[in-house]
């Protein structure tokens, strides 16, 4: 869980919303604890920039400077201009921290409000900027830092989740489970190590630099599969274990930290979700998708630029055994929607019918590349997440998408939104969800975690990196597809 702070503050919200009701001056969120602290003004249909003073701003790239001088020209809607500006360079902006450490590269990426770097977070943060890499030296030794403190991270500890910027400790310290003074916490979860391939296979792929994939890579490769293969759970529980004095339920884990009974079928367990909360059932379906397709861009790696045969076929072998048990026990023959993808499984036949706003999730499977956007088992999947056959769908007065238990009910996650507008072909539903986000930002000029489905100024986390740079990579995606009058149609 991430812990931010006890106290939630007033927001007094003056906006002028293009398009939308003014919003009123309202508390922030009821049994939430995280805290609305912004104020917000708007005057005159002047869209003053949210971004820090210049001065004040982490990393600057010219790249990124005039990509949003130029999508500011393109797009009409002057509130999501103002939008997009604040939100596509608030990774940059807030929480990058670059340096040189023994002369290579080092950058270590706040989650935003939380002052630590989670795998899965920091990868999918500076996503958006491989792109311009090319076209901006700092920004492209910039991310090589990012690849290189994640290979510094699993090879530290592949089960955490979350690293201090040093052996600083945490708040989590007390948690049972292998802790180390270099973890914020230790929560492992079969993303954490997908998402640092996806993001360094991208970079090589974009940049042709193949200079981070030196020792500390293939170190970390063998720890990935070490731990996957240990996750099998084919001889034994596995090393891992995991429990916490907490009073809520999914943030610890039952049979003596080792989690529900999973029976060996190739598939990999995840002892937690994306969300950071306890997977109810161990083989987590959307993050075994994922698993694959990481462990065959490594394998491409390992053989293009390592030439390290044994071990990209150690690779795909595991890739091969993950993909041959999902079409075995990922699929149930639903009574209203046909076949779909279960969201977690057991191997005994037991299946877990629901999604998850936070990606690895089955709504976001087509995002990631894990399936393809016309796989009928994915459509309609799809259409089941996006329903109130999803038991945390919620659909309210001020919008709908997608939530999760980590917050609770009727609180729905913009980026549920986002991946049903990333995962869209339909012009009109790709504009309804950028309708939806730029009236549930609470005047704000950013993307907060969630949202109350009837009062979008009830919101958790004003300072968010990942879901921020998200909304800025969608609009830039859509642009880039030739969808610009689709977003001046606002």
């Amino acid at each position: 869980m991430r812990k931010l702070s006890k106290t939630p503050k007033a927001t007094l919200v003056i906006a002028a919303l293009v398009g939308f009701a003014s919003l009123p001056a309202v508390a922030s969120a009821k049994n939430v604890n995280r805290a609305v602290h912004d104020i917000v003004a708007v005057c005159d249909n002047a869209y003053v920039s949210k971004r820090p003073d210049k001065s004040n701003r982490l990393f600057r790239s010219e790249a990124v400077e005039r990509k949003i001088a130029e999508v500011k020209q393109m797009l009409k809607n002057p509130y999501l201009a103002w939008m997009f500006e604040n939100c596509y360079p608030n990774t940059l902006d807030t929480t990058v921290h670059y340096r040189k450490l023994d002369g290579e590269d080092d950058t270590f990426v706040y989650t935003g409000d939380i002052h630590a770097m989670w795998l899965r977070d920091s990868a999918a943060q500076v996503w958006p900027y491989v792109q311009l890499a090319n076209q901006d030296p700092a920004l492209k030794n910039m991310l090589r830092g990012v690849v290189l403190r994640h290979w510094k991270c699993i090879n530290i500890d592949p089960y955490a989740n979350a690293f201090n910027d040093g052996p600083t400790g945490s708040e989590w310290m007390s948690d049972r489970t292998a802790m180390k003074p270099e973890l914020h916490e230790r929560k492992y979860e079969i993303d954490s190590l997908c998402y640092p391939l996806r993001l360094a296979y991208h970079y090589w792929k974009v940049t042709g630099d193949a200079s981070i994939f030196g020792n500390d890579w293939l170190q970390a490769i063998r720890n990935i599969l070490t731990t996957f293969e240990q996750q099998q759970r084919k001889t034994s529980l596995g090393p891992y274990r995991f429990q916490r004095n907490t009073e809520r339920a999914t943030d610890t884990m039952i049979n003596d930290g080792y989690g529900a009974p999973a029976k060996p079928v190739g598939l990999i367990v995840s002892c937690f979700r994306p969300s950071d909360d306890a997977t109810t059932l161990p083989f987590l379906i959307p993050s075994n998708f994922f698993a694959v397709t990481s462990l065959r861009k490594a394998a491409e790696i390992l053989t293009v630029v390592n030439h390290e045969q044994t071990l990209a076929a150690r690779c795909t072998t595991l890739a091969n055994e993950v993909a041959d048990a999902l079409q075995k026990y990922a699929v149930y023959n639903h009574p209203k929607y046909g076949k779909v993808y279960a969201y977690e499984v057991d191997g005994y036949g037991n299946q877990l019918l629901m999604d998850d706003a936070n990606v690895p999730s089955l709504l976001a499977m087509a995002y990631l590349g894990d399936v393809d956007i016309n796989d009928p088992i994915y459509q309609n999947t799809r259409r089941l997440v996006w329903s109130e056959d999803n038991p945390y769908f919620f659909k309210g007065t001020a919008g709908e998408g997608i939530g999760g238990p980590h917050i609770g009910y009727d609180m729905v996650w913009p980026m549920s939104i986002m991946m049903k507008a990333f995962t869209s072909t339909d012009n009109r539903e790709i504009a309804d969800c950028i309708k939806m986000l730029m009236s549930t930002d609470a005047g704000t000029g950013f993307i907060h975690e969630s949202f109350h489905k009837d009062n979008p100024v009830k919101f958790t986390r004003a300072w968010f990196a990942w879901q921020n740079t998200l909304f800025g990579e969608l609009i830039l995606k859509l642009i880039d597809e030739g969808k610009v009058e689709v977003l001046n149609g606002l």
